[in-house]
C-alpha cells in the first residue's frame, strides 16, 4: 500500500495558563494530547468534535501557524515540524486553509483581485502582472463568481460569496491539500450545502486532498471518507464514514449523533 499524504504521529499541544502580577505558570491546557491520524491522497478525513475539542488547533499545527510542544507532522514522506522559514516555503504551496470565518479572513481595504493576486505574487514572482490577472478570472470562475467581482471589496459580498473567495484564494497555488476549517457553521443552512457541494466538486476537478473540520456531524458524514473524533484533545474514535455514523462506539461519538436534529 502507498504511504498516506498527510500523516499525524503523537501530536501534543499544551498552552501554558498564568496568573498574578508576575505571569506565572499555574498550570497547562491540553488543546491537542497524544494525536495521531493520517489521511490518504485524494480521500477527505472529517474532523468533528464541540467546540474546545481541538480541532481547529490541530489544522493550524499542521499549515504551521501553531508549534507542537511534542510529536510530528508528516507529509509526502517529509516532516514538517522541524521546518523553519524558507524550508516551509514549498510546502506552503502544496497546503492551503479555508478559515471559519468568512467576514475576517478577508482583508476589508483591498479589493477582492489584490486578495487572490497576493499569493500568486509570493509563490510565482516571475509571472507577468497580465498573467495574474488572467489566473485571477481563472479563480473567481472555478468557485462560480463573475470574474468581473475582481474590481469589488469583500463588504460588497453576501457571506456565501465571501466564502467561495476564501476558496479561490486558497486554490491560487494550486495545493494538494487543504484544511478546510468550518467552512460552513458560520453560513445560513441554504447556503452551507451549496459550499459544501462546491468542495466536493473541486475535489473531484482538481484531485485534492481535504482535512475537513467542523462540529456538526451530518456535514462531516455527508463529505468524509473517513472520519475522526476528538474530545477535549484526545482522539476518542477513527473509522469509515459509515462505520461511525451508523455503528458509533464511543459515548462521545454516540451523543454527537443523538445531538443531529431530525424529522422524527
Amino acid at each position: 500500500m502507498s504511504s498516506p499524504l498527510l500523516e499525524v504521529r503523537h501530536l501534543s499541544v499544551h498552552f501554558p495558563l498564568r496568573s498574578g502580577l508576575l505571569q506565572r505558570q499555574t498550570g497547562v491546557v491540553k488543546a491537542l494530547d497524544n494525536v495521531s491520524l493520517t489521511v490518504e491522497k485524494g480521500s477527505t478525513l472529517g474532523l468533528v468534535g464541540e467546540s474546545g475539542s481541538g480541532k481547529t488547533t490541530l489544522g493550524r499545527v499542521i499549515v504551521r501557524l501553531v508549534n507542537p510542544t511534542s510529536g510530528s507532522v508528516h507529509y509526502a514522506g517529509q516532516e514538517l515540524t522541524s521546518l523553519h522559514g524558507s524550508e516551509l516555503r514549498p510546502f506552503r504551496k502544496k497546503i492551503q486553509m479555508v478559515f471559519q470565518d468568512p467576514y475576517n479572513s478577508l482583508n476589508p481595504r483591498l479589493r477582492i483581485g489584490t486578495i487572490l493576486a497576493e499569493p500568486l505574487e509570493i509563490h510565482f514572482p516571475s509571472i507577468s502582472t497580465a498573467d495574474r490577472t488572467e489566473r485571477v478570472a481563472e479563480l473567481l470562475q472555478l468557485v462560480g463568481l463573475d470574474p468581473t467581482f475582481a474590481r469589488r471589496f469583500p463588504h460588497e459580498f453576501s457571506g456565501g460569496q465571501r466564502q467561495r473567495i476564501g476558496i479561490a484564494r486558497a486554490l491560487a497555488v494550486e495545493p494538494e491539500f487543504i484544511i478546510c476549517d468550518e467552512p460552513v457553521s458560520a453560513l445560513d443552512v441554504s447556503v452551507q450545502a451549496q459550499i459544501v457541494n462546491l468542495l466536493m466538486d473541486l475535489q473531484e476537478k482538481l484531485n485534492l486532498t481535504y482535512l475537513f473540520i467542523a462540529h456538526d456531524l451530518a456535514v462531516v458524514e455527508h463529505v468524509s471518507d473517513q472520519i475522526a473524533v476528538l474530545e477535549h484533545g484526545k482522539l476518542v474514535e477513527e473509522g469509515s464514514s459509515e462505520q461511525i455514523t451508523t455503528h458509533p462506539s464511543h459515548p462521545y461519538t454516540q451523543r454527537l449523533l443523538a445531538s443531529i436534529p431530525s424529522l422524527d
